[in-house]
């Protein structure tokens, strides 16, 4: 069982470590150092670039067309084989060079460890890499210094430690190794014990090391990331279920033109070739590339909005997110100190603001009852010291020279026994700061002013601000005397200024906002209140420690702030709502948010001041720290989505087609009425640009003010599916009609119309389907210039393949007299009145 230092006094402590005040002997460490081995964290095992390649060719519609390409080569057709294995090539390269950065988690928690330690060995301080530090060993921390392990406090002076990477907490944590805790107290209140990769922000301490390496808190959220597998996003899921149902299809047809052609008796190799061509024809080749490219556009847009995308595939993500599991600390809030509020005299002020002289004089102690320095950047020091010299400033007081005028003589520092601290200057007064209970104690109050402040105090306290009360006195032997009560000045990590708007935002896009932070529940309901979190239930970690998993899930799902939560709980809330048919977006910038980054749908890290732990785990790194960053990049990604959908209507309405006409031809008596490779150019650059452009299209207006599409909803739902089948056979039937015609009258050409037509109707119906609901009149034929742009050169390409002498011996096609090529535009018009009169029986439907 392992022991609860944290609930031991310090003496009892060092004697279950079985070390004393004088540390370790160089035997003993050295014997422990072999049994637990060296301070680090263990290195997960990185995907090899060989992995990652072959990752891209695990899809069902990479194994048909391999399969095709295979049969291809066994048929002699080189051609062929090459133009499939260079599409196979082409998605895999593309996949490859956006997925190349592995995961790098574990190795930057293993550079949060200090390269070095002082350490208690044999009685005497020494100097050591903190990777040979053991459990027992005696460590001396001061101010500015990293903890390299776990530990419990043995001594304390003024040690205050910055925790908010690892708990969540933005306050620095007085340390108390005097203090004695409960066993199931959380790590963020342990005051006894600090944790590895935490700073030290003033004060200094000895500790006893109670874990190293993979069993510190830090290395406990390490062992849950590598345990945290990545889930495959939304639209990955939907794509592959769309590859394996055109497979199945593909398949299905091959089967029944196969038994034609034997029924027929056709040769072999005449129905190996048509299989081939029905294969190629059911799969959209242009489609994986598509995706890729589209979604690389999209990234590099939101890159232009401060979003960097780290995983492609969690671009579309964003736009199916209905609920955002938001870390306060650094996300919702600055992760920096700020005094808001001052009361004195009666009076409570906003700061800044107007000031009474007794306020002034109260920020005054605040800037002189300070150990916070100034640089060239501004004031350093402890995060709650340097908010009260920033709030002189921003009041018009002038620190340093406060300071030269009242110079300090003495001081008392902090201590977690007395909660206070006392500096003594030049013209005898002393000034003290600390806890308001601490203050009253050294002044002469009576019962009803006492009263009267208690309630301010109070007042404070309920908006979710930090108080420390401050007094003036004499300064007489080393002790405060006649001490006069000044007032109070109450802090708070402020909201983002963005924060509030954003999360409005968020309200009519149907996606609602939970707060996830290991801050006190009283600061974080504040903080909630202030931005707009809806109101809702607000949970601890300790409340949802002790609830049943049923419990569990429904506080999960009504709660609004969950609070004082541990990483793992972190990871468990985003479970529940994930299993209950949620699409979560997590966002956090310290290490412990890092399991839940990376099991959410989409991990949104901070960029600036965040951890690289927190980055690594991510799918989204927001440069700019802003909250309103997400609403962008969620807009975004319902534009993305909404465009993907676009050209998955129009690539598989012309793939439809295509097998319409192959399926049609041979049962009209024809023979095979387009080639595999006359295929494969129509699925790759006919269909390919017009679906790249439609994937840039522009948003449709009031993208933001519907609900997110339903997470089980597939990317053929809402009706897609039948204005596939549709459009399909609307190209493929016109397209035969005219072909057979020719064909009946021995006309050479026939075939070299039919390939000609199709690819023409294929890039008519792609101005329809700019939208799946609104007629062509309403969207216009010059609103995407880049539709416009691939129309012209794709048709560029169809002329020179019927008319230049090599392509027509690649393509087998013929030349086309002008009434031909006319027949064809005829042929693409009537396409496209096909879709819009779809579109027109789906708004009647829908109305």
């Amino acid at each position: 069982m392992t022991t609860s230092f944290h609930s031991l006094p310090a003496a009892e402590a060092l004697r279950a470590l079985e070390s004393g005040p004088g540390g370790l002997a160089s035997g003993q460490a050295s014997a422990r150092l072999a049994e637990h081995g060296p301070n680090e964290l263990l290195e997960g095992a990185a995907r090899s670039r060989w992995r990652i390649f072959a990752a891209q060719f695990q899809s069902t519609m990479a194994a048909l067309l391999a399969v095709a390409a295979v049969a291809s080569f066994a048929l002699g057709d080189a051609a062929d084989m090459i133009a499939i294995v260079a599409i196979l090539l082409l998605n895999g390269i593309l996949g490859y060079v956006q997925e190349h950065q592995a995961e790098q988690a574990v190795a930057e928690l293993r550079r949060m460890a200090s390269p070095a330690a002082r350490v208690r060995r044999d009685g005497a301080v020494i100097e050591i890499e903190s990777r040979m530090l053991v459990p027992g060993d005696v460590i001396l921390l001061e101010a500015g210094q990293i903890a390299p392990a776990d530990a419990r406090l043995l001594e304390t002076a003024s040690l205050a430690m910055q925790e908010s990477a690892l708990t969540g907490d933005s306050d620095a944590v007085e340390k108390d190794a005097g203090a004695t805790l409960p066993e199931e107290t959380v790590a963020a209140d342990r005051v006894n014990t600090v944790f590895a990769g935490t700073v030290a922000t003033r004060g200094r301490g000895v500790a006893v090391i109670t874990a190293t390496g993979m069993k510190t808190e830090v290395g406990r959220i390490a062992h849950l990331l590598g345990q945290t597998a990545q889930d495959e996003t939304p639209l990955q899921k939907r794509l592959e279920e769309l590859g394996r149902k055109l497979v199945f299809v593909a398949l299905l047809l091959v089967g029944v033109l196969v038994l034609e052609g034997l029924w027929r008796g056709e040769s072999w190799r005449i129905l190996m070739l048509t299989a081939i061509s029905v294969a190629v024809a059911a799969v959209p080749e242009g489609l994986p590339v598509a995706v890729t490219i589209a979604l690389a556009l999209g990234a590099r847009r939101m890159l232009a909005r401060k979003a960097l995308i780290r995983r492609l595939a969690a671009v579309e993500t964003l736009g199916s997110v209905d609920v955002i599991c938001s870390d306060k600390t650094g996300t919702l809030t600055e992760n920096r100190m700020t005094v808001v509020a001052a009361a004195a005299d009666g009076e409570t002020l906003a700061i800044p603001g107007s000031a009474t002289p007794a306020i002034l004089r109260l920020l005054t102690a605040g800037a002189l009852c300070n150990d916070a320095q100034k640089s060239s950047e501004g004031w350093n020091g402890d995060p709650t010291e340097t908010a009260l010299t920033d709030a002189a400033q921003k009041m018009g007081l002038d620190v340093e020279a406060l300071r030269a005028a009242s110079p300090r003589t003495g001081e008392v520092p902090f201590s977690s026994e007395t909660k206070r601290m006392i500096t003594a200057h030049a013209d005898g007064t002393a000034i003290v700061k600390g806890a308001s209970d601490a203050i009253y104690a050294l002044c002469s109050i009576p019962p009803a002013d006492l009263a009267a402040l208690r309630t301010v105090h109070d007042d404070l306290a309920k908006r979710g601000q930090r108080i420390l009360a401050f007094a003036e006195g004499r300064w007489d032997g080393g002790e405060i005397r006649d001490a006069r009560f000044l007032g109070f000045l109450g802090m708070v990590d402020p909201p983002r200024a963005d924060a509030a708007r954003a999360i409005a935002a968020c309200v009519p896009a149907g996606i609602r906002t939970v707060m996830i932070t290991g801050d006190h529940p009283v600061t974080a309901q504040a903080i909630a209140a202030e931005i707009g979190i809806p109101a809702g239930r607000v949970t601890t970690g300790k409340e949802l420690a002790s609830l049943s998993p049923a419990e569990f899930d429904r506080a999960a799902d009504e709660a609004s702030v969950h609070a004082r939560v541990a990483p793992e709980q972190k990871l468990m809330i985003v479970d529940s709502l994930r299993a209950r048919g949620h699409v979560v977006a997590m966002t956090g910038d310290g290490v412990n948010d890092a399991p839940a980054l990376k099991r959410a749908d989409i991990g949104v890290a901070m960029g600036v001041g965040g951890t690289d732990v927190a980055r690594q785990a991510s799918d989204m790194v927001l440069l700019d720290n802003s909250f309103a960053t997400i609403v962008e990049a969620v807009r975004e990604g319902r534009v993305i989505y909404t465009n993907l959908r676009k050209f998955v209507l129009f690539l598989l309405a012309c793939n439809t087609g295509e097998l319409f006409v192959m399926l049609l031809g041979p049962l009209l008596g024809m023979p095979l009425p387009l080639l595999p490779l006359q295929i494969l150019w129509m699925n790759l650059v006919t269909d390919g640009l017009p679906a790249l452009a439609l994937g840039a299209d522009p948003p449709e207006p009031g993208i933001m003010d519907r609900p997110p599409r339903p997470s089980s909803m597939g990317i053929l739902g809402g009706g897609l599916g039948w204005m596939i089948l549709a459009t399909g056979a609307a190209l493929g039937m016109v397209t035969v009609a005219a072909g057979w015609f020719q064909w009946r009258v021995n006309d050479p050409s026939w075939q070299t119309l039919v390939f000609s037509a199709l690819t023409l109707s294929q890039l008519a119906v792609a101005f329809g389907m700019r939208s799946e609901v609104l007629p062509l009149t309403r969207l216009g034929l010059t609103g995407n210039r880049y539709l416009l742009a691939a129309t012209a050169a794709t048709t560029a390409f169809q002329v020179a393949i019927v008319h230049v002498g090599p392509l027509q011996r690649l393509f087998r096609t013929v030349d086309l007299t002008a009434a031909e090529w006319a027949l064809t535009a005829g042929i693409a018009l009537t396409s496209l009145a096909a879709f819009e009169v779809c579109k027109a029986v789906r708004r009647r439907l829908t109305a």
